[in-house]
């Protein structure tokens, strides 16, 4: 139990995905012309951060976690106390600093920069809604320009362009997250869409949201050779993208029922992680 509870507050699904989205970024980046050590201190990096940004998270939102009844939160089930929660935050974040500031300079202050930010969205970001929302959406795609940093000392142009389409993504994924913690959010008066324009206006902006990282997903093809006709590409992207599509028809429609967004959220991330697996395909 206490091994699952500590997966649950660090979650580790989340951080072994930017761990694969820093070395996706490596080989879009530079083929396989890099160091395999730089490559594991890139992922670790983005394991420990991640991890050390979910459990101060959780510290933070541990009243708005128990009035949303987020009993996926070890905290709310009693499982792990706050205390715990932040030593994990205060071991974690200096480990991620220093695997980046093994691999360069340049990595180390770019993970410094972004863990910064995700430290200031976890005291007060948040409650700026859209805002807090947009800097989460820039964390999931943070990893595919980190890794062009890590493996090229520079942001290339075929990162940038993975990093756009998860960025859209992500900005709808937290949208729709919105919809389901209202009621809890408005315990630190959080400013989502849903609390400021309603649910439906809500379900709206993300279903867009999630259709434009759709439309964007048939750019790497044409501007990246490497997955021109490249079927290691297309189809894990197709499977994302009939998920996205079929997710976006539901919250257009009004299926937006907590219980709903629930489980939207678990089948975008599900379809997030399949179109990773297709980016890290095409790249290779």
């Amino acid at each position: 139990m206490k091994i699952k509870a500590v997966w649950d507050l660090l979650r580790l699904e989340h951080g072994l995905m930017y761990a694969v989205g820093v070395i996706v970024g490596m080989v879009v980046s530079a083929g396989l012309d890099f160091s395999i050590k730089n490559m594991f201190l890139g992922a670790l990096t983005a394991l420990f951060l991640q991890a050390s940004a979910f459990a101060l998270n959780d510290y933070f939102d541990y009243e708005v976690d128990i009035a949303n009844k987020r009993m996926d939160r070890p905290l709310v089930r009693g499982e792990l106390s706050r205390r715990t929660a932040f030593i994990f935050f205060l071991v974690l974040a200096p480990l991620g600093f220093l695997t980046a500031y093994l691999v360069s300079i340049e990595a180390f202050l770019l993970a410094f920069v972004i863990t910064l930010f995700g430290f200031l969205y976890d005291a007060k970001l948040k409650e700026f809604g859209l805002v807090g929302n947009i800097y989460i959406a820039f964390s999931m795609a943070a990893p595919f320009i980190f890794g062009s940093v890590v493996a090229t000392g520079e942001i290339r142009e075929s990162s940038a362009l993975l990093a756009l389409i998860a960025f859209f993504s992500g900005v709808g994924r937290e949208v729709m997250k919105g919809i389901e913690d209202v009621e809890g959010d408005a315990l630190r008066d959080v400013k989502t869409i849903a609390r400021t324009r309603g649910v439906e206006a809500a379900a709206k902006v993300s279903a867009c949201l999630f259709l434009l990282s759709v439309l964007l997903s048939f750019l790497p093809p044409v501007f990246l050779e490497e997955y021109y006709m490249d079927l290691k590409y297309l189809i894990p992207v197709a499977i994302t993208d009939v998920m996205l599509i079929s997710l976006s028809r539901n919250l257009l429609i009004g299926k937006i029922e907590r219980k709903d967004i629930k489980r939207y959220r678990k089948d975008s991330l599900v379809a997030l992680a399949i179109g990773l697996v297709g980016f890290l395909g095409g790249a290779l």
